[in-house]
């Protein structure tokens, strides 16, 4: 950003800074859990919305719409090498430009590494990472083209701490992946005007984390090891999400934020 550009900024409310009039926004797995709470926010800043998942339109699709916000949906499994390209020229098409991508669909899955098959490791790296680079690389350019855009990578405190009791380390090292792309990406294309962050969420009450929530032995350990004393909700990384979405950040790039109840102070 240059300083004429800040100085214009600097005559708005800081209110007016958590704003999104009309940009347009991206968030892959947004029709449940996390990505849905953060399609929620960032259409009530009032951007334009397109989200994206595998399946399971319906459930989260409709409550944007009944909402009110401007939302477009595109149907994708991520893994599929030539799909990030798609969505990038769907929303391009369909709205006319790329201003915020949220790269939120991933999956987790637990497993001692003596056990783990290359299928799982495979599944894991091709949607947490794989995926996650493959949509940066196709939202880079136009960004470029507009001398502006934002991407918000969702990682996860296990990409920074070894945490217990479940054995996960493929999932760990997915997770660490996203957080120096994250860094990296923004080091490269800060002049570009891009910024690049991503949050690192503690446990949050979603589908994903309900068998853990529910076991009796697991959560706990969980909830002990969290001065906060509880998960969070997929609404709690929304707001955060929203303040890197907007220019409320405009100084923040190459940031791991961590929303997790204090977990990472033990």
């Amino acid at each position: 950003m240059n300083h004429d550009r800040f100085k214009k900024m600097q005559t708005k409310k800081i209110i007016d800074r958590f704003k999104l009039n009309n940009k347009v926004a991206i968030i892959t797995g947004g029709t449940r859990g996390i990505g849905l709470a953060i399609a929620h926010a960032l259409g009530e800043a009032g951007a334009r919305l397109i989200v994206s998942s595998r399946t399971d339109k319906y459930r989260g699709f409709e409550s944007l719409q009944k909402a009110g916000y401007e939302v477009s949906y595109f149907s994708a499994d991520l893994t599929i090498k030539e799909k990030p390209q798609e969505l990038i020229d769907f929303a391009i098409k369909e709205k006319g430009s790329v201003d915020i991508l949220v790269n939120n669909a991933g999956v987790a899955q637990h497993g001692h590494i003596e056990k783990f098959t290359d299928e799982m490791l495979d599944k894991i790296m091709n949607i947490n990472v794989d995926a996650v680079f493959r949509m940066c690389r196709s939202a880079i350019e136009p960004m470029k083209k507009q001398r502006e855009g934002v991407i918000l990578n969702i990682g996860s405190i296990s990409g920074l701490v070894s945490n217990i009791p479940q054995r996960q380390v493929a999932y760990n090292a997915s997770k660490a992946a996203v957080h120096m792309m994250t860094k990296s990406l923004a080091s490269d294309f800060a002049d570009q005007n891009i910024r690049v962050n991503a949050i690192a969420p503690g446990y949050i009450r979603t589908e994903m984390t309900q068998g853990g929530i529910d076991d009796k032995e697991m959560f706990p350990v969980w909830r002990n090891m969290t001065p906060m004393g509880r998960v969070g909700e997929p609404e709690e990384i929304a707001s955060a999400a929203l303040f890197l979405c907007t220019p409320a950040s405009s100084y923040v790039s190459g940031e791991v934020l961590v929303v997790d109840g204090a977990y990472l102070t033990r």
